[in-house]
């Protein structure tokens, strides 16, 4: 199953990547029973051994199928990351989760063509939910098309927000924007999977998504699902999203001015 073109070769693409991610999620699903061996990257940034298994199994067999594609991945394994076109993979988004045994992570892959993220796959092996997304072709789950909410009321929006692994030292936390649309948004969630909050996002489960300081593999394929499924993607301020960036604020497209004008009140 070789792919040559990352645009002509999408679909042929899109049915390698589904597999390849519900073979490493099926794994660690398979395997989450087994000792944890828990390794700390930063005071609350955690490792296992099955992300690296993950990485080590997708990476692999990217490799051999796309030899000529770079890979950006997380933990460690990136290669020709100024390819023009590459992978982004993260082999396990969610991991403090899933190391405490709570079943809320998934595994998120990418393609980026000279900028644009061209296809997106992210795959919950504990609900069994594969979301697949190709530029300009829509956003699905389990191969049925899906679209953001029709909630227009900040007031009447379920939002979904994460935080970052600096938390504990830094002044730019997140935690002022938490509390404020706790007191203004119908309710706030906090999940610990910012592909699956974005995914959500998408398929019309939350309203509103924000989020500061990821990195490109936590939203790569995330956000063309939601952009695809109709929801509206920028920085806090509006501008131009980039998976390179510090900020990212998802919606359906009908509550983004209003929690942008909440992101920048002057507390």
């Amino acid at each position: 199953m070789k792919a040559k073109n990352p645009e002509t070769d999408s679909k042929r693409n899109l049915t390698f990547i589904r597999e390849l991610a519900r073979e490493a999620g099926d794994y660690i699903r398979k395997s989450a029973h087994r000792l944890k061996r828990v390794h700390y990257k930063g005071e609350i940034d955690l490792v296992t051994q099955f992300d690296r298994k993950s990485q080590d199994l997708i990476v692999r067999q990217l490799t051999r199928e796309f030899p000529g594609y770079g890979i950006l991945s997380e933990e460690n394994m990136s290669r020709d990351v100024d390819a023009p076109v590459k992978w982004i993979v993260d082999p396990l988004d969610g991991t403090t989760n899933f190391a405490h045994g709570l079943p809320i992570w998934a595994i998120s892959i990418a393609l980026e063509n000279k900028g644009n993220i061209v296809l997106g796959v992210i795959y919950d092996p504990t609900r069994d939910e594969m979301f697949h997304a190709i530029k300009s072709g829509g956003a699905f789950l389990n191969g049925k098309r899906i679209s953001v909410s029709s909630v227009n009321e900040l007031d009447q929006a379920l939002l979904v927000t994460g935080f970052p692994y600096d938390i504990r030292t830094a002044k730019e936390n997140n935690l002022n924007h938490f509390s404020n649309f706790a007191v203004r948004a119908q309710a706030v969630r906090r999940l610990g999977s910012a592909a699956l909050d974005l995914c959500y996002t998408a398929c019309g489960r939350f309203d509103g998504y924000w989020e500061m300081k990821l990195s490109p593999w936590d939203q790569a394929a995330g956000s063309l699902i939601l952009s695809e499924a109709g929801g509206r993607i920028t920085d806090f301020t509006g501008r131009k999203f980039s998976i390179y960036g510090d900020e990212v604020l998802g919606t359906n497209g009908l509550v983004h001015q209003q929690m942008m004008d909440v992101l920048n009140t002057v507390d």
